[in-house]
């Protein structure tokens, strides 16, 4: 009597592992790009939330910027920190984001940052470096408009965005 062996063939299991490999390199790029893009949507959603604040305090003080209480953000480049924190959280917003979705700190200018000599705070800048931390553009000489590369810095000013990430995203 003969024993039949029941199993898989050496060439089914390399076919199975050949399969799996295919698949495994279509949706890890995939799933790459779908984390870098959920971290611009989080850092343009947090940016509004700064700028709501900074809008709903500057209507209740019936100015931008009240008897120097955030004097220090006329400093170009300041990232958004306690100063900015003190005088929105908690009547404006409860926790101001302070970290854009890759970890960078955001920066908040301005106008007297951006070299204006008008009436301080009147515009303003909030901006994120995007994927490689560095900011490229200036506030105020910004390339502007859409953009397709995870590393452009993400800029909002007076109620819209300037440069923001939009299509295919460039690895």
């Amino acid at each position: 009597m003969t024993k039949k062996q029941k199993g898989f063939t050496l060439i089914e299991l390399l076919i199975v592992v050949a399969i799996i490999g295919i698949l495994a390199a279509i949706a890890i790029p995939n799933l790459l790009t779908a984390m870098q893009r959920s971290k611009q949507k989080r850092t343009m959603a947090d940016m509004r939330s700064i700028a709501t604040a900074w809008e709903a305090r500057a209507t209740d003080m019936n100015r931008y910027n009240a008897a120097g209480a955030l004097s220090s953000l006329s400093v170009a480049g300041t990232d958004v920190s306690a100063t900015l924190a003190a005088g929105l959280t908690p009547t404006y917003i409860k926790s101001l984001p302070q970290k854009d979705g890759w970890s960078n700190n955001y920066q908040f200018l301005t106008e007297a940052a951006m070299g204006a000599t008008t009436t301080p705070a009147n515009v303003y800048v909030i901006r994120s470096p995007g994927k490689n931390g560095s900011f490229e553009a200036t506030a105020a000489a910004s390339a502007g408009g859409a953009t397709t590369d995870f590393n452009s810095d993400i800029i909002y000013s007076n109620g819209s965005f300037v440069q923001y990430p939009e299509g295919i995203q460039a690895q």
